[in-house]
């Protein structure tokens, strides 16, 4: 994400989405009731007696929309904001209704009210995440699945399942094993030429490992992207979440939003577990927490945002700027993923504390 500007006494912030990724971020960003601007086309109808038809003709124009929705299409990789024009050339009508398509590599201007830090933030971390993302190959003696990281979460592109011959039939499982690995390394070359992407090996057992040093003899440009190998316990794409869950990848990793996301659920979900005071879960419990102050961390699922109605989310914005005036972080967790998913079973949000609450033993 490129910031060309950012003016936050006068409420906007000019900015270049380069990525899906940054896509994402912006889609998190813009909410109901902010102005967005960007070139755009629209059907101007002439006025009757200068037309020589009545077709209109669809010219370049530069427009500002009043936001009413944001639509996000993860599979397309596209960002649609739909509105009413509030500020746009003579020859087309303010007040009507108009969607931007949100491109890549063109500037668009948000404008808000007031810009929560959690948005700038945001901003801020898309603008330093420039890594590339990471390939995902989770492979053992039951299949193999390949995943490709993202701010908002996994994709998952390939999951092959199979059946080795055992281990007292060692001349079938050699070859059935030579075909298996050929098979995994044409599905990782297909994912890995489109960018060159670094690569993790995952897997339970040391078929991964025997699966990398065939990758080495046979693809050994493939094989220098091979950041990281190691071990889990779980198949397939569940193997791949565990990683991601667990940890073991987060060196390769570390500049992943949905890292970040994880730990925290992971954390929440640990502190839970344990029966431990310094956590609270669901909208009424999270607002008793931070009217006492006790807010370390608010976490809240980006569905429940923006499925809550105007009255809603006034009130969740309210919460959230109480919890950043006394010191809090704001996390909004993509239901994209897991870590997503766990957090909207908890009423799609949860905090932090920074100390046990007082019970009332009434």
């Amino acid at each position: 994400m490129k910031i060309l500007e950012m003016n936050l006494k006068k409420g906007f912030v000019k900015v270049v989405p380069e990525t899906f990724d940054d896509l994402w971020h912006l889609y998190n960003i813009i909410y109901k009731g902010d102005e967005v601007y960007a070139y755009t086309t629209r059907e101007i109808k002439q006025d009757e007696k200068y037309a020589r038809s009545k077709r209109g003709e669809r010219v370049s124009v530069f427009l500002g929309v009043k936001v009413e929705k944001v639509f996000w299409d993860k599979l397309l990789g596209r960002l649609r904001v739909h509105g009413t024009i509030c500020q746009a050339p003579e020859i087309v009508p303010t007040g009507a209704h108009h969607t931007l398509n949100i491109a890549l590599n063109t500037p668009i201007t948000i404008v808000k009210e007031e810009w929560p830090r959690h948005h700038v933030e945001r901003l801020e971390a898309a603008r330093k995440a420039s890594e590339k993302p990471i390939i995902i190959m989770a492979i053992d003696d039951e299949g193999y699945a390949v995943a490709t990281t993202t701010q908002y979460g996994v994709e998952v592109k390939v999951e092959e399942k199979t059946r080795l011959p055992g281990k007292l039939e060692a001349e079938k499982r050699s070859a059935a094993l030579k075909e298996f690995y050929q098979k995994a390394l044409e599905s990782l070359r297909q994912i890995w030429s489109e960018n060159r992407n670094p690569i993790a090996v995952i897997g339970v057992g040391f078929i991964k490992n025997d699966f990398v040093d065939f990758v080495g003899k046979e693809a050994p440009e493939i094989a220098k992207s091979i950041v990281d190998v190691k071990s889990v316990n779980n198949s397939g794409v569940a193997g791949i979440y565990e990683a991601i869950r667990s940890g073991v990848l987060a060196k390769a990793m570390k500049h992943l939003r949905v890292v970040e996301e994880t730990e925290i659920i992971e954390e929440i979900l640990k502190r839970l577990g344990r029966g431990e005071k310094t956590v609270a879960y669901g909208l009424e419990e999270v607002r008793k927490a931070a009217d006492l102050g006790a807010v370390e961390v608010l976490v809240l699922a980006d569905t429940l945002i923006r499925e809550m109605s105007n009255e809603g989310r006034l009130s969740l914005e309210q919460l959230m700027k109480s919890v950043e005036a006394r010191g809090g972080k704001i996390l909004v967790v993509s239901t994209e993923h897991e870590a997503g998913a766990k957090l909207t079973a908890l009423g799609g949000a949860a905090a932090l504390l920074r100390y046990a609450l007082p019970t009332n033993n009434s």
